[in-house]
């Protein structure tokens, strides 16, 4: 049977940066995913803030032109226009991204396995016997710590007895070519009927459009509400579609971190852990500091650090740092009249809403790196019982 240090479920963001850095840091890896090609059928927008790319080593092949103009719609037209003193956001191109991280990985040692599922894992003296299936044969792999980097809804973490995601909205979203602009935009339109408890989005950054809707499964039809944005987009704000590239779907969980995310057994990174932030839905900054941190703690567990995954990886660290961001989630998932939020729009006149406001969209709170109550964000990556810096 063969052995590993670490089994990692899952080969999206979180998953690929986890295994390169535990392996890395020296750890024996087997990252799977039951995709034929990572590189398809992406589920995130993609869309990465300047501070996850300035702390990060992101190809810039991997990421579009800078945007810095974000303008807020009502469902009755009213607009407020906000501006970044730089470029804040820049969209990734994703499919490429994860090709080059997948490469980055292996290079580094991991071993990878695609068209492979994960069915289940037995208690073991060492850690866990893990069943995976691949073309409809089962075999096992014994690991000291299994990684649920599974998604929203994680077969690990139910196999582990650890927390799972309770609360989530669905994100649906076309991707076309651009007709070109000359000033790259992103248009959040505010609208109850087409994104119940979130957004509808477009962004043309020049090279390619990004539109989409979210909101909570139980009270639209995303495909149709989809349909009925982008007709919106290009009337209201004449948004110019070009050849369709890809679509793209998933659940975002927005409950928050979960507070049990890890055991002695192993732990979760990524939308498993309930990671992106609970207002604005955003993942992928989580994704990569918790993916990082949690590599780090993972090492020392196996390491022989008995206590590291119990108090160094549990939900409670992060959730303090959320509160009014999951308060906010509460008011804008309890919002379904458009009276309400144009009324809110009106409000956004005044400094202190329109300050807020800019905060929300462009100021630098991130998830929090976890080092002697949550310093600077490069402080757990540079821990001093790390052989080398994971960045």
């Amino acid at each position: 049977m063969e052995s590993y240090d670490l089994v990692v479920v899952g080969a999206g963001l979180a998953g690929l940066q986890f295994a390169q850095a535990a392996t890395e840091l020296g750890c024996a890896t087997l990252l799977v995913d039951r995709k034929d090609d990572i590189s398809r059928h992406v589920h995130t927008s993609g869309i990465f803030v300047r501070k996850t790319i300035e702390d990060f080593a992101i190809g810039e092949e991997c990421l579009g032109p800078w945007v810095g103009h974000v303008v807020l719609h009502s469902p009755k037209h009213r607009t407020v226009a906000l501006q970044a003193p730089a470029g804040e956001f820049r969209i990734g191109r994703m499919s490429r991204l994860y090709r080059e991280t997948l490469w980055n990985a292996v290079a580094a040692g991991v071993v990878w396995r695609h068209r492979t599922h994960f069915v289940s894992a037995m208690d073991d003296s060492t850690g866990s016997i893990v069943t995976l299936r691949n073309g409809g044969r089962e075999h096992r792999v014994r690991t000291r710590l299994l990684i649920g980097a599974d998604g929203a809804v994680s077969n690990v973490a139910r196999a582990l007895g650890l927390d799972e995601n309770r609360e989530w909205i669905v994100g649906i979203e076309d991707v076309f070519e651009s007709a070109g602009v000359i000033t790259p935009v992103m248009h959040c339109f505010f609208d109850p009927r087409l994104a119940p408890g979130y957004i509808a989005w477009v962004v043309d950054d020049g090279e390619s459009v990004h539109a989409g809707v979210g909101g909570y499964a139980r009270e639209f039809e995303p495909a149709r509400a989809l349909s009925e944005f982008l007709s919106v987009a290009s009337e209201r704000v004449g948004v110019v579609f070009g050849s369709h590239i890809e679509r793209r779907a998933g659940r975002i969980p927005v409950g928050g971190i979960l507070r049990r995310i890890g055991m002695e057994r192993g732990l979760l990174v990524g939308d498993a852990a309930g990671a992106p932030s609970p207002l604005t839905a955003g993942g992928i900054d989580a994704c990569y500091r918790l993916s990082r941190y949690a590599a780090g703690v993972a090492r020392r567990a196996l390491n022989g650090d008995r206590h590291a995954i119990a108090n160094s990886y549990r939900g409670d660290r992060f959730k303090a740092r959320f509160v009014s961001r999951r308060w906010m989630r509460r008011a804008m998932a309890s919002v379904r009249s458009r009276t309400l939020v144009e009324a809110a729009f009106a409000t956004l006149s005044s400094p202190l809403l329109r300050g807020l406001a800019w905060r929300i969209f462009f100021g630098r709170a991130s998830f929090p790196d976890i080092e002697r109550g949550c310093k600077s964000s490069r402080s757990p990556l540079q821990d001093p019982s790390f052989s080398r810096p994971l960045v």
